[in-house]
């Protein structure tokens, strides 16, 4: 469910300006383009084992930081984000609270921070408003109190429905939960609700992987992302793996576990729209994570976060307590930024665009890329009825070969 650009390690760029300001011409380039605000909620009770993500548990934060006050520190930063982009600052399409887990304030917490961008920045009339959830950090009474803040979408991890693998996941709800809140929130008046999958781990069975699919899809949710689980270095899991406690994922496992999903899930009236989502209609889509995967805009909200305007790119530091002075002392809790180069902005545009069943405009790619066209159709990874339209979009073995199919268009 880690769909927010919250990445655990950051990288090195440029020392931003202590007043977060961009170029004229950069905000200048902002106008019309699509744009979303990510909000980072840094909070767990418990730390899963697979995850690398940028969260503290209670005993990890230390002094300077609260949760009761977490909120009064994000806008803060709204409002440095409306400073920032001044008369360009278009209406919010989508928002989006991940973590960490949002849902462990109160939601009059989050209903204050919506309230504030849709003062700030102003709302589409048919704006997605998302929050990710634990399904045993929601109750019927929540859903209520999100909905009444304008919530349209919601996001639970539900990971799997067999006991063993919750366990070496590290979840803290049991079978059965995740199905009950996706009840819940339908009950409360949510027309979207997706459930997060994660295959691939230890001692998971084919068998076991088709029950999670099929609880998910008898949960009649409207959304399902299902992601290959990847042993991230410094995680609990990672230590288990290299002490020999647990298998690694196994890369054939993996590949068959996704067909497994494609292919459950289409029989079931979803269809992929990204490698590892599937919708049942059009509108049950990711309004949101679609605005990442197409190069629009968005400013990230919180310690970690990532932001991107016209091709700019920043992060905040990681730590709350850090993230929390710099912005009391009025400054951006920006710690490097970067310009995308042409050819950088062209690899995220193929990196990107491939993964999604749109595909590329084929005009977009340089002509040598367009020239491989017919041989990835020859070997099965591009979509033939694609290819005379115009466009480059992927099979479904393809999709199990992006990451190649990018290198050789890049090559």
């Amino acid at each position: 469910m880690k769909t927010g650009p919250v990445p655990s390690a950051l990288p090195t760029g440029e020392l931003p300006p202590p007043d977060g300001r961009l170029p004229p011409s950069v905000r200048e380039a902002a106008r019309g383009v699509p744009f979303g605000i990510y909000v980072h909620i840094p909070f767990c009770l418990t730390r899963c084992g697979y995850c690398d993500f940028n969260t503290y548990t209670a005993n990890e934060l230390g002094a300077g930081v609260s949760r009761g006050s977490y909120v009064d520190t994000v806008l803060l930063e709204l409002r440095l984000a409306r400073h920032v982009l001044r008369d360009v600052a278009p209406l919010a399409s989508t928002v989006f609270f991940g973590g960490g887990t949002p849902t462990i304030l109160p939601a009059e917490h989050l209903g204050l921070v919506v309230r504030e961008i849709k003062d700030l920045f102003g709302l589409v009339s048919d704006v997605e408003i998302t929050t990710e959830a634990n399904p045993d950090s929601v109750t019927p009474a929540y859903f209520d109190k999100l909905r009444a803040a304008g919530f349209t979408r919601v996001s639970i991890g539900m990971q799997s429905a067999i006991p063993h693998v919750l366990a070496v996941l590290d979840r803290t709800h049991g079978p059965g939960r995740p199905e009950e809140a996706v009840a819940e929130a339908q009950a409360a008046g949510f027309d979207h609700v997706n459930l997060d999958l994660i295959y691939g781990a230890p001692h998971e069975t084919d068998a076991d992987w088709q029950t999670s699919l099929e609880m998910a899809i008898g949960a009649r949710p409207d959304h399902i992302s299902a992601y290959a689980l990847v042993v991230e270095e410094g995680t609990a899991l990672a230590r288990q793996v290299a002490a020999g406690a647990l298998p690694p994922p196994d890369d054939d496992v993996l590949a068959d576990r996704y067909v497994q999903a494609d292919e459950t899930l289409r029989r079931a009236g979803f269809e992929w729209y990204e490698v590892s989502n599937w919708a049942s209609t059009t509108a049950a889509r990711s309004r949101h994570n679609l605005l990442y995967w197409r190069e629009a805009n968005w400013w990230g909200i919180g310690p970690g976060a990532h932001s991107h305007v016209s091709g700019v790119r920043w992060w905040n530091v990681k730590h709350p307590a850090r993230y929390n002075a710099l912005l009391e002392g009025g400054r951006s809790p920006a710690a490097g930024r970067e310009t995308l180069t042409e050819r950088a902005r062209l690899t995220e545009r193929l990196m990107l665009g491939v993964r999604l069943r749109e595909g590329l405009d084929l005009r977009d790619l340089p002509r040598p890329s367009r020239a491989k066209l017919p041989q990835l159709v020859t070997w099965g990874l591009a979509e033939p009825a694609a290819s005379r339209e115009g466009r480059l979009a992927l099979t479904q073995r393809g999709r199990l070969l992006a990451d190649a199919v990018v290198r050789d268009l890049l090559g």
